[in-house]
């Protein structure tokens, strides 16, 4: 059975959220006892990025125009870089990242499903939306792990290459009011599941209004950088 952060046991840690913009700064709200274990935080960091690269590279083969599967394969090689440097950062701990990576599979593969496009601008849309969210949620993260954490920020900050694709989309939903209303209640779908697979990770073992405070900050900042994504685009968050 897979247990996320909140049900594992370990060394206590503390989570940080940082500042809007580059999730570095001076707003900072801590949250004890719900960052997870090193491994954990690896192994699900890692897959992640395996799973944009997985889905990236399936995304390719339905795309008819030359110039959208080179854009989609440039945004599925920075996922790939990212999965690559996070697999060298486990190993060099002498850790196995298979293993590291294994218990994931399963809720992560589901959630991958649950958000891919039946149209491949919907899950163009997808990785870029969910990607964000959660590489934004696993930096903040990250500053609970001293140079590991900090060395896997940089790997996260890296260029994911997925502003192509957002010209792609901007060009689809200028194209045809219908896309743009399709592409908004797609997006704001999106939102639920991602926030679904962070809110379980940063889930305490009881729920009160303290324990809420401290994580409302969290959400209120992806959704804001969330509205940024989306408006960028044109649509509604």
């Amino acid at each position: 059975m897979v247990k996320w952060f909140w049900q594992r046991r370990g060394a206590e840690r503390k989570l940080q959220l940082r500042s809007r913009g580059d999730l570095g700064g001076a707003d900072r709200v801590d949250f004890e006892e719900l960052a997870p274990d090193i491994d954990t935080f690896l192994g699900q960091a890692a897959y992640l990025q395996l799973g944009y690269f997985e889905t990236l590279t399936e995304l390719i083969q339905t795309l008819p125009e030359l110039a959208e599967k080179e854009a989609v394969a440039r945004a599925a090689g920075a996922a790939l870089t990212k999965h690559e440097a996070l697999v060298a950062l486990i190993r060099e701990r002498g850790d196995d990242p298979t293993e590291l990576m294994r218990p994931f599979r399963e809720p992560l593969d589901a959630f991958r499903v649950a958000t891919h496009g039946v149209r491949p601008q919907e899950t163009m849309l997808s990785v870029h939306i969910t990607a964000g969210m959660l590489d934004d949620f696993y930096l903040a993260l990250s500053a609970s792990y001293a140079e590991t954490g900090r060395r896997v920020a940089r790997i996260l900050q890296a260029d994911s290459d997925r502003q192509a694709i957002v010209e792609i989309l901007a060009d689809t939903i200028a194209s045809d009011p219908e896309w743009k209303s399709l592409l908004a209640l797609w997006g704001r779908r999106l939102v639920g599941d991602t926030l679904l697979i962070a809110r379980a990770a940063l889930r305490p073992m009881t729920v009160g209004s303290a324990v809420e405070a401290k994580v409302e900050p969290v959400f209120t900042e992806l959704m804001a950088a969330h509205s940024r994504r989306m408006d960028a685009m044109a649509l509604a968050a």
